[in-house]
């Protein structure tokens, strides 16, 4: 991927505060329903691949394998992000259009 429009897609996302960041806070929020989509590093650990892919298979919520930690937790201004949760639905879509 050349085009790094979504890093700046997901730094105004995290300035607009509609994103979760670390597994269990994700994990949380996809139980409760609160995130649209899922971003998981495609360097995660297996363990957490699964855990995470799993409560989105149930709680059919969509994701991707995307990147590495150190590109998305660059992106949002953060240290090295494995799973991220997008809590709102346009800015979810307008990514989602970015990197497909």
């Amino acid at each position: 991927m050349t085009d790094k429009s979504w890093v700046n897609l997901l730094g105004l996302m995290q300035r607009a505060r509609k994103i979760v960041t670390g597994e269990e806070l994700v994990v949380k929020a996809i139980q409760k329903k609160r995130v649209v989509f899922v971003i998981i590093a495609a360097d995660a650990s297996d363990n957490t691949k699964k855990k995470v892919t799993d409560k989105c298979h149930y709680y059919e919520i969509p994701y991707i394998f995307f990147e590495d930690r150190y590109a998305i937790g660059q992106a949002i201004g953060k240290a090295e992000r494995v799973t991220v949760g997008l809590v709102d639905k346009g800015f979810a879509n307008k990514f989602r259009s970015l990197i497909e």
